[in-house]
């Protein structure tokens, strides 16, 4: 009998777009022979599931579950596909948890730990073997010494949403009479911002996955923007080159892979996730955690998964079936 799986999607945050962008290539290659499948948009306003009809069904939130024809459904597996809260950042999972529906992210610690850039850096900083820029974060409201912070940091320097995904808000800081405007931008999208460390190099994105307890690095991508940073526009307008192995030496390819694993378990993650680095003279400096890595056709993660051998198919099976034996 088939399984039922909501691929849920939207939230409540900018990247509710994006979010939709990937929630559709999981539905497209997620296979219907095994799996009933149905899109779950969320937003502030109404959960729905979206009907092969055209028509929504709401959900019931007391056990997330929905009716369709005068039957009353309830689903096997969550596919995970929101960027941004509530759905990256344990909200969600929380509330998964309590219902006893297993998911394809990471749980509750884990999602919120790694959501903030700045605590997840300050964790991975403590043991000492992991390579991270200097940064500062900021709260909104709170009185701030641009000095102080561009003593630490330096110029140029990143101004960009703590707690947000997909580039929206930030700023490659250049002049210290701009920091204001800077963190006003990223201020605008977050409560908290983080200022930091400008590492001139070679972008790399490496994914991972989980299945039956080991952890999987992927082939490593090389991120050339056209513009001055990997902005929005370069991530999903086409205006960067990704290159797929990256052009790196074994030694510095081998290296991150093997700190992605590590620190997939550190963080105690599953399911899938992209850790981005900057490589300057042949050190890899880890930037982010993504336990929600963008999955639409031009994102790096289902470049990296074709580049291994797997169809997108088998990929994304192999994460609701993890999910649903690892529950």
């Amino acid at each position: 009998m088939k399984k039922t799986v909501a691929i849920v999607y939207g939230g409540y945050s900018s990247e509710w777009v994006i979010s939709e962008l990937s929630a559709k290539v999981v539905f497209s290659h997620l296979d219907a022979d095994k799996y009933e499948k149905y899109m779950v948009r969320i937003s502030r306003e109404t959960w729905n599931v979206m009907l092969k009809d055209g028509s929504k069904a709401p959900i019931d939130r007391n056990d997330f579950s929905f009716a369709v024809n005068g039957q009353h459904k309830r689903f096997d597996a969550i596919f995970n596909a929101i960027h941004g809260t509530p759905g990256e950042d344990g909200k969600l999972q929380g509330y998964w948890d309590m219902l006893g529906i297993p998911y394809t992210s990471p749980g509750v610690l884990a999602s919120s730990l790694t959501f903030s850039k700045s605590y997840c850096n300050g964790f991975l900083r403590q043991f000492g073997d992991v390579n991270i820029a200097a940064s500062v974060m900021v709260r909104k409201g709170e009185k701030v010494d641009a000095a102080v912070i561009l003593e630490k940091v330096g110029l140029p320097c990143f101004v960009k949403p703590n707690n947000l995904g997909s580039s929206f808000g930030i700023t490659k800081l250049k002049e210290a009479d701009k920091f204001e405007e800077a963190l006003a931008k990223a201020l605008e999208h977050d409560d908290e911002a983080v200022i930091e460390q400008f590492i001139n190099g070679t972008e790399i994105a490496s994914g991972v996955f989980s299945h039956n307890g080991e952890v999987t690095a992927l082939p490593l991508t090389e991120i050339v923007s056209k513009n001055e940073y990997f902005d929005y526009q370069a991530k999903y307008e086409g205006a960067a080159d990704e290159i797929t192995p990256a052009r790196i030496p074994d030694s510095v390819r081998d290296l991150i892979q093997e700190t992605t694993r590590r620190v997939f378990k550190r963080l105690k993650l599953r399911g899938m996730s992209r850790v981005d680095y900057i490589v300057q003279d042949g050190v890899p400096y880890l930037i982010e955690v993504n336990t929600i890595p963008g999955l639409s056709e031009a994102s790096l993660l289902p470049q990296q998964v074709r580049y291994s051998g797997m169809t997108l198919k088998e990929f994304f099976g192999l994460l609701v079936e993890d999910a649903i034996v690892g529950s």
